[in-house]
């Protein structure tokens, strides 16, 4: 425990360096992520058939082997001069965020109580409306919760981006494995572990600000 203390003490600047840089790969794929998820998984509770369809391919989606995809997208990209580094692995996160940000949503707006929603349209809502001010308050908990398992999963997943020449804290886990050096190898995972709890915290006080106050009793 001493060597790995020493080393994290020691190397900090380095550690922020790529700390920052998965904070960056991490951000930026589930903000979009969120961008295309959140209103497909809404505009797929108007359509069942087309849902089925498209929770079944983010399933398959979900089932491809994290480095497999990340390989992959290097001879697609390539066409495009960006086979590796960030934008590859950006667009690898992106996909496998997809999943639970649509179930989530889709699932959350389909189980919002029907007397609500009826008695939103009573009081002479249009759809808009009804979804701005109804559904998606009523549905929030449930699509936060499906936001939350994407970041995490990223975080966790965005350390194999480092494989692609992406950065993040994946290469001191890919260090520490070159030099057969369990300290370096911790101090990479270690840090990670930590970003993922804290952001999850964050994320957790974000989601009951957000929250009506008479669903907070079911976070």
């Amino acid at each position: 425990m001493q060597e790995l203390w020493d080393y994290m003490m020691n190397n900090q600047t380095l550690i922020w360096t790529y700390t920052l840089e998965h904070m960056q790969l991490v951000g930026l794929s589930v903000v979009i992520a969120i961008a295309i998820g959140v209103p497909l998984g809404i505009y797929l509770t108007t359509n069942d058939y087309l849902a089925e369809t498209v929770l079944q391919m983010a399933n398959v989606m979900m089932t491809i082997p994290s480095i497999a995809l990340f390989g992959i997208m290097i001879p697609i990209l390539s066409l495009i001069d960006q086979g590796i580094g960030f934008v590859p692995a950006v667009i690898a996160l992106i996909l496998y965020s997809q999943l639970p940000i649509i179930r989530n949503t889709y699932v959350a707006i389909k189980n919002v109580d029907p007397h609500i929603k009826d008695a939103a349209k009573g009081m002479g809502m249009n759809t808009i409306q009804k979804l701005r001010k109804v559904e998606i308050p009523n549905a929030l908990p449930v699509i936060m919760a499906g936001v939350r398992q994407a970041v995490i999963m990223n975080i966790g997943i965005g350390a194999i981006a480092a494989f692609i020449g992406a950065g993040g804290l994946g290469v001191l886990i890919n260090q520490g494995i070159a030099r057969t050096n369990s300290t370096i190898v911790m101090a990479g995972a270690i840090a990670i572990s930590i970003m993922a709890i804290v952001v999850d915290m964050l994320l957790g006080l974000f989601q009951k600000k957000m929250t009506p106050k008479g669903l907070e009793e079911d976070l």
